[in-house]
């Protein structure tokens, strides 16, 4: 069993791309299913994600040396009204992976806590949407529709207030890249063109 060993091509970039964070720590993980043929796909020791140690970093609780979580800038239109930093309010980029395809991929935590985009809200989903996201991105990817995947869904063990009481969950999404047409958005509604080259050259 080994770690992924990431490679932070992101995180290199200048600091107004993103906001360093660090995963709230589940109390009480529990993984719920675990895309095998993904983890295959893209090179991610399954033994591993199963492990006491898969499990701590996909829950927040423990980091592999490697990685740098960090929520990505963009902006966008929320609600109607456009928000020149939206970012990720509820997402964590831990790091990429270069498969054995010799492609990279984000590793990203959806649902594992609040960042400096999160804009009063808590950061977490309700365990529904993640296992809803898990089952849909997998059946368009099974009909040839490129879009993120889902590696792992698991319930963190508390709850979240939704207008009601429901189980807290988190999602592993991974993506060849979480660049949105958003982020390219936000350095032109700035007027940063130095971050906008600098974006289209990454």
């Amino acid at each position: 069993m080994k770690p992924p060993s990431f490679d932070n091509s992101y995180a290199r970039l200048p600091a107004q791309f993103f906001e360093p964070v660090i995963p709230d720590h589940a109390p009480n993980p529990k993984l719920i299913v675990h895309n095998s043929a993904l983890a295959r796909e893209i090179g991610f020791d399954s033994a591993w994600l199963h492990s006491k140690a898969g499990l701590a970093m996909i829950s927040g609780q423990k980091m592999p040396n490697s990685a740098n979580p960090i929520a990505m800038v963009y902006g966008g239109h929320q609600f109607g009204h456009w928000s020149g930093r939206l970012g990720d309010g509820r997402a964590c980029l831990l790091g990429e992976i270069v498969g054995p395809d010799n492609i990279r991929r984000d590793i990203v935590l959806k649902g594992s806590g609040p960042t400096p985009y999160s804009r009063r809200g808590d950061g977490k989903s309700e365990l529904g949407p993640v296992l809803r996201e898990y089952i849909v991105s997998e059946a368009m990817a099974a009909y040839g529709v490129p879009t993120t995947r889902a590696l792992a869904a698991l319930t963190t063990g508390e709850n979240v207030v939704r207008g009601e009481t429901l189980p807290g969950g988190v999602l592993v999404r991974v993506a060849k890249s979480h660049v949105r047409v958003g982020t390219f958005q936000h350095f032109y509604a700035d007027r940063d063109i130095d971050g906008l080259k600098t974006l289209t050259d990454y």
